[in-house]
């Protein structure tokens, strides 16, 4: 079984179970005791609102432990002497490889924590999870126009346009392209 946490330098990622999320949905406070993170004001980040939070819970729910991992991220600021652990945002996907072997790849980090590498550091790891997957052959990114910083993520991390319909750009990364993947 693949596992459900990812270290990284400064984050600490765990996949979120049905309990996290019920948990989440009733109180954030409740989530922050199950992942022992403190919850800043203002949880849930950007578009990881409480319609994506239900839409998770449900297909986790419906996919139990086979599904894990394949949903939401939650990413933990490591705490040290002089701070907590602190949840500053959520990522993942929107369900395991379809027939084709393609994941579609999302995330949102709280304002606060924004423009220090955090996205970067999370885009990286759940990059590097999903192709350890041998079904996963190309990872899927949608963004809009306005949103710089995501599309700078995205295409640091070696994410080509491959669409764009008005407002709304679709990114791809395969998975021989990763091995040329840049940090």
């Amino acid at each position: 079984m693949r596992s459900n946490r990812i270290s990284t330098p400064r984050l600490e990622l765990i996949a979120a179970a049905y309990e996290h999320l019920r948990a989440e949905l009733e109180s954030p406070e409740h989530l922050g005791a199950l992942l022992h993170a403190a919850i800043e004001p203002g949880w849930p980040p950007g578009e990881y609102d409480r319609s994506a939070q239900e839409f998770f819970q449900d297909k986790m729910r419906d996919g139990g432990k086979a599904v894990e991992g394949w949903f939401c991220w939650y990413a933990i600021r490591k705490g040290t002497e002089q701070s907590p652990s602190v949840l500053i945002g959520a990522g993942g996907f929107f369900g395991p490889p379809n027939d084709k072997g393609e994941v579609e790849i999302g995330f949102s980090i709280m304002p606060a924590h924004r423009r220090h590498g955090y996205a970067t550091e999370l885009v990286n790891a759940l990059v590097a999870w999903a192709f350890d997957d041998t079904r996963t052959t190309k990872i899927i990114a949608r963004t809009t126009r306005g949103n710089t910083a995501s599309c700078g993520i995205i295409k640091k991390k070696g994410f080509t346009q491959s669409d764009c319909a008005g407002n709304d750009l679709v990114y791809g990364l395969t998975k021989n392209e990763k091995t040329h993947e840049k940090a």
